[in-house]
């Protein structure tokens, strides 16, 4: 076993995997490797999230579970065990007093220290700035996690909506925007990858790009430079919030061929009041007049939303209104979320809580609902051909491959399943003829 060796758990969203990407560069750098085994490592890193209560339980499972293998040892090995990014961020004190075969804690921004602290070993066990304020730069080396084929590229990082149910200014700053110029070139070098299919622009909230650095919202404006530079690839944009729209935005993704019509709209709720209480900055009117305009432009976009149900104070009345703006919308995708109180946030200390035993009954009647829409949707699309981006090949099954189409994102939508007798290359767009349909996925053939 090398010293050298590193084994890496990157858990949460891929804002948190482009972290750990460039922790990795960053490490690789100091003449540190990667492993899949660990076994074989001498470093084992969680790159943590804290966002909700299920995401904390899955960190400190893998935590603990990396400290059996570390106890397994035996003394025979020296490990160590680093914990890394939002969980850290959140509680660096518990964390080091309660598992004791921790060996050193970084927040989440903070983890670009580590590298130092495993050549050095002059830091402090607890490595946790009170505001987090890193972002990365096209300058930083990044070692990719994803498939060769798809890639997340991070624009901006921290969020300034203070919505009350959400703790993301807390565990990662500021709302800051990476200069154009610096994105602009990250993207002119991961275009020369040949094996590159597609671009996700991700932050906290991109719609929001540049206001802090421009003056003004002007996502509208990187987009139409992103898609003239990655000209034979998919350009899909992530987490827009609903209140930060503009005109601009929506005409480049109806203009440019190679942006996915892919709108990413977590509204979160449809009553005025509940959304107030959310601090949301909109309200149903306008999220209904932003879908309108989208379809109206965009005729074939395909619209995914998020919804909170349970919030503190919803009535039964409310949920139904929400039900019902659901039935009539049919977006093409949906997550939905009980709510559960997060300490810190204002809602947490909110009046009106809503009895597990309702918010199941909520979410299991919107997930319901939301399976006869997708299912109505996918039927639409039967004899349509189709540009699917191949993933993979399926291991137990032969002449089959799963991929995608434009309406869905890498790992949080749904999938398209190819059956071809031919060989099929995973990381390469194809036509396909949509040939059969499921709630959620579809099923096509090569044209």
């Amino acid at each position: 076993m090398s010293k050298k060796n590193i084994y890496l758990v990157s858990l949460g969203c891929p804002r948190n995997l482009v972290d750990s990407e460039v922790l990795l560069g960053m490490l690789e750098k100091y003449g540190f490797f990667l492993t899949d085994n660990p076994q074989k490592a001498s470093i084992l890193i969680v790159n943590t999230c804290g966002f909700t209560e299920d995401a904390k339980k899955e960190s400190i499972d893998i935590i603990l579970q990396l400290c059996e293998l570390k106890k397994a040892s035996n003394g025979k090995f020296e490990k160590k065990l680093i914990v890394a990014g939002c969980l850290s961020q959140r509680y660096p004190r518990e964390l080091m007093s309660n598992i004791k075969e921790v060996d050193a804690v970084f927040g989440s921004s903070d983890f670009v220290k580590i590298p130092h602290y495993l050549s050095e070993g002059n830091y402090s066990k607890i490595n946790v700035s009170k505001s987090p304020d890193y972002l990365y730069s096209h300058r930083d080396k990044r070692s990719f996690i994803t498939p060769k084929h798809y890639a997340y590229v991070k624009i901006q990082e921290g969020c300034k909506n203070k919505c009350s149910y959400c703790v993301i200014p807390q565990l990662r700053g500021r709302f800051r925007s990476r200069k154009q110029d610096s994105i602009l070139t990250e993207i002119e070098n991961l275009s020369k990858n040949k094996y590159l299919s597609e671009i996700n622009l991700i932050g906290q909230d991109t719609t929001l790009y540049g206001d802090d650095v421009y003056k003004k919202p002007s996502l509208g404006e990187l987009v139409d430079k992103i898609s003239d530079i990655a000209k034979e690839k998919w350009i899909r944009v992530l987490y827009t919030h609903p209140a930060h729209y503009t005109d601009k935005f929506i005409d480049v993704v109806a203009e440019k061929d190679n942006i996915c019509k892919y709108f990413d709209i977590p509204i979160q709720h449809i009553n005025d009041t509940i959304l107030k209480k959310m601090n949301r900055k909109t309200c149903r009117s306008q999220i209904e007049l932003l879908i309108k305009k989208i379809r109206k432009r965009i005729p074939e976009a395909a619209i995914r939303t998020s919804i909170i149900t349970g919030f503190p104070g919803e009535t039964k009345e409310q949920f139904d209104e929400l039900l019902v703006f659901l039935k009539d919308i049919g977006f093409e995708r949906l997550g939905a979320f009980m709510y559960s109180d997060e300490e810190g946030t204002v809602s947490s200390k909110m009046k009106g809580k809503i009895p597990e035993k309702t918010k199941k009954v909520r979410f299991e009647k919107i997930f319901k609902l939301q399976q006869e829409i997708s299912l109505e949707n996918n039927k639409k699309l039967l004899s349509k051909n189709m540009k699917v981006l191949i993933d993979e090949k399926c291991s137990n099954e032969k002449d089959l491959y799963l991929g995608r189409t434009y309406m869905d994102a890498p790992d949080v939508d749904g999938i398209c399943y190819i059956r071809s007798k031919e060989n099929v290359t995973p990381g390469k767009f194809i036509m396909a003829k949509i040939t059969g349909f499921m709630e959620y996925d579809l099923v096509g053939e090569p044209v």
